[in-house]
């Protein structure tokens, strides 16, 4: 095999493995507002798993779009949801991880406190008194789950609402975002 041979080879290669590793996302909203803007365009790694901190793409519960009861589990207004519901939603979803499995999280005015420490989150958008800001009870999360929200707090259809999202329904993270192209790099 020549240098055209081996050349070709390495192409169709890396094309596979850029494929089966890498996958471009568009944002749909305004929920994670500073970091992403709707309309914004950005690569996931599929083997980057979740990390408290972390920007990923997942399905949320079906309830999140609308199919069903929010919350898997009876819970108020004023309360985080705990559950999820059992139905995995075939749309997805980008928002920040903020807690994960065993994690005790509670949200005060919109900001995390992440086992009875507040989380360092500069780029979370304060609430402004919108609803789902603020939740009387901390919670648990559930082993092998994460929780998401969104990074526009009151702008955001997230966790809070529909609860913590198994860990197989997590895509992978959100390494690069390359448009629009004055914003190109890393996330």
């Amino acid at each position: 095999m020549g240098i055209v041979g081996v050349l070709g080879v390495l192409a169709v290669v890396s094309f596979a493995l850029f494929a089966l590793v890498l996958k471009p996302y568009r944002a749909p909203s305004e929920s994670m507002v500073p970091t992403i803007q709707a309309g914004d365009r950005f690569v996931v790694n599929r083997l980057a798993g979740p990390d408290v901190g972390e920007v990923v793409v997942f399905n949320p519960p079906a309830a999140a779009v609308g199919q069903g009861a929010k919350c898997g589990a009876e819970v108020s207004e004023t309360q985080l949801c705990p559950k999820p519901g059992e139905t995995r939603a075939a749309v997805t979803f980008v928002k920040r991880v903020i807690a994960g499995p065993g994690d005790r999280l509670a949200i005060r005015g919109g900001r995390v406190i992440l086992d009875g420490k507040p989380l360092a989150e500069p780029y979370a958008r304060a609430c402004r008194g919108a609803p789902g800001c603020e939740f009387e009870a901390e919670i648990t999360v559930p082993d092998g789950h994460w929780y998401m929200v969104g990074d526009n707090r009151g702008a955001s259809d997230d966790s809070r609402f529909w609860g913590p999202v198994p860990e197989d329904w997590i895509t992978g993270q959100v390494f690069m975002k390359y448009w629009p192209l004055s914003e190109l790099g890393g996330i």
